[in-house]
C-alpha cells in the first residue's frame, strides 16, 4: 500500500504555484463551454418532459378502450418517476449548482439568465430552479460556508458534526442505518432547506451582533418557522404537487391523483439520487477533518484535495448522471469553472497530486456511498489532521 506525504510535510507554496498554473493551460471560459451547459439543460428538461409525457400515456390508457394492466400501470410510472426524478436533479447539479456559483459569467456575450447575478432571482425562482431550497440561502450556505469552510467545524455540510446526536445517542446500530436510510429519501426538505436558512440567519445575525441559532426552526409560528413554510416549503409544495397534477383534470380526477402519485415518488428518487451524488463527496473514514482555517492558498488547495473523493469519470453521460459531481476535487480547487473544463484539468491534476505525493481519491460512487453511511452511523470517524 502506497504511503502518502503528511499534511505538514507538504510544500504548500509549491503547490499554490502547481494549482494555478491549470487555468493557464486550460484557458478562460468560451463560448463552446456554454454550449455544452445548455446540452446539459436539455438533456435534463428532455428527462423531465419524457417523464410527464408517460402520466399523460398512462391516464390516456387507463380511459381509453385499451385500458392497462397493473403491472403495466407500475412499469411506466416507476420509470416515468425516475426520468422526473432525474431532470430534478439535473436542474440543480448540471445546471443551477455551476451558474450559481458564476461558472460562465466570463463567457462573452452570456445571457443574463445563464449569469450567477441574473439566474433565479425573484420572479425567476418559479422558472430558473423551483426547489425546496431558496436559490439566495443555499448559494450562501454552499458557496461561501461549504466551499471555504471545508472540513471545518463551520462547514455546514460536516455530516460527522451535524449527526452526532445520533452518533452519540443510545440508538440501536440496526435502527439508526434505517433512519439513515428514510433520510436519504427526504433530506432535501428535512436538512437543506432548514439548514439554508440557519445559514443565512446566522449571517444576518453576525451582523447585528447578535447570538447565532443552532436548531432548526420548523414551526410556522416562528418568525424562521414562518420563513421555512412561506419561501421554502409552500412555493415548492403548491406548484410540485398541487398545481402540476390538476394540469390533468381535463382526462378526470383520477388522473390528477395519479400524477400526484407518481410526482411524489419522483420527489423520492430526486432526493435518493442527489443524496447519492452528493453526500459521499466528503464524507468517509479516509477523508480529513480540519480543527482550524486555512492560513495560505497553498494550504487551501491541499485542503481541497485531502477533503475530496471523486468517484468515476469519463463520458458526458456518465457525468451527467452523477451530476458533475465526480469531479469533486477540481471543483473544490476552482468552484466557478465551468463543467466541461473540469474533464480537461483531471489529468493535470492527478499529475500534480502525484507530484507531491497527495493520494488523489476516486471511486465509485456505491462504495463511497457504503462509507459514507459506515461515518454517519458512528462506526467510523474522519480523519483529524492532528492524528497524521
Amino acid at each position: 500500500m502506497q504511503k502518502y506525504a503528511k499534511y505538514e510535510d507538504i510544500d504548500k507554496e509549491q503547490l499554490q504555484i502547481d494549482i494555478e498554473k491549470i487555468k493557464e493551460t486550460i484557458g478562460s471560459p468560451t463560448e463552446e463551454d456554454f454550449q455544452h451547459l445548455l446540452k446539459l439543460e436539455r438533456w435534463g428538461r428532455g428527462s423531465t418532459i419524457v417523464g410527464f409525457l408517460l402520466i399523460l400515456l398512462i391516464n390516456y390508457l387507463e380511459i381509453s378502450q385499451y385500458g392497462i394492466s397493473s403491472f403495466g400501470f407500475w412499469g411506466i410510472a416507476i420509470l416515468a418517476a425516475t426520468l422526473i426524478g432525474v431532470g430534478n436533479v439535473s436542474r440543480w447539479a448540471n445546471t443551477t449548482h455551476p451558474i450559481l456559483h458564476g461558472a460562465y459569467d466570463k463567457v462573452p456575450n452570456i445571457p443574463l439568465k445563464y449569469t450567477k447575478g441574473g439566474y433565479s432571482r425573484g420572479i425567476n425562482r418559479y422558472f430558473h430552479w423551483l426547489d425546496w431550497i431558496k436559490p439566495e440561502a443555499w448559494e450562501y450556505e454552499h458557496n461561501i460556508m461549504h466551499h471555504y469552510h471545508l472540513g471545518e467545524v463551520d462547514d455546514p455540510d460536516n455530516v460527522e458534526n451535524n449527526l452526532q446526536w445520533l452518533i452519540q445517542s443510545s440508538m440501536p446500530m440496526w435502527l439508526r442505518y434505517i433512519f439513515i436510510y428514510a433520510f436519504a429519501g427526504t433530506w432535501k426538505f428535512t436538512y437543506y432547506a432548514p439548514n439554508t436558512l440557519r445559514i443565512l440567519e446566522n449571517k444576518e445575525r453576525r451582523k447585528r451582533k447578535e447570538a447565532e441559532v443552532s436548531d432548526y426552526a420548523w414551526s410556522p409560528f416562528s418568525k424562521n418557522g414562518f420563513e421555512l413554510w412561506k419561501n421554502y416549503y409552500m412555493p415548492y409544495t403548491l406548484v410540485k404537487f398541487i398545481l402540476i397534477p390538476f394540469l390533468f383534470f381535463p382526462l378526470g380526477m383520477n388522473a390528477v391523483f395519479n400524477a400526484f402519485i407518481i410526482i411524489l415518488i419522483a420527489e423520492y428518487i430526486a432526493n435518493l439520487h442527489s443524496f447519492l451524488v452528493i453526500v459521499p463527496n466528503h464524507s468517509a473514514e479516509d477523508i480529513y477533518m480540519f480543527n482550524e482555517p486555512h492560513k495560505s492558498q497553498g494550504e487551501f488547495y491541499l485542503r481541497q484535495i485531502m477533503g475530496s473523493v471523486n468517484y468515476n469519470t469519463g463520458s458526458d453521460l456518465i457525468d451527467f448522471t452523477h451530476g458533475w459531481l465526480n469531479y469533486q476535487v477540481e471543483h473544490h480547487l476552482f468552484p466557478n469553472l465551468p463543467l466541461s473544463q473540469y474533464q480537461k484539468m483531471q489529468p493535470i491534476v492527478k499529475e500534480i497530486c502525484r507530484k507531491h505525493n497527495l493520494e488523489y481519491r476516486q471511486e465509485s460512487v456505491f462504495k463511497r456511498a457504503y462509507m459514507t453511511v459506515e461515518l454517519m452511523v458512528g462506526k467510523v470517524k474522519l480523519l483529524r489532521v492532528d492524528g497524521i
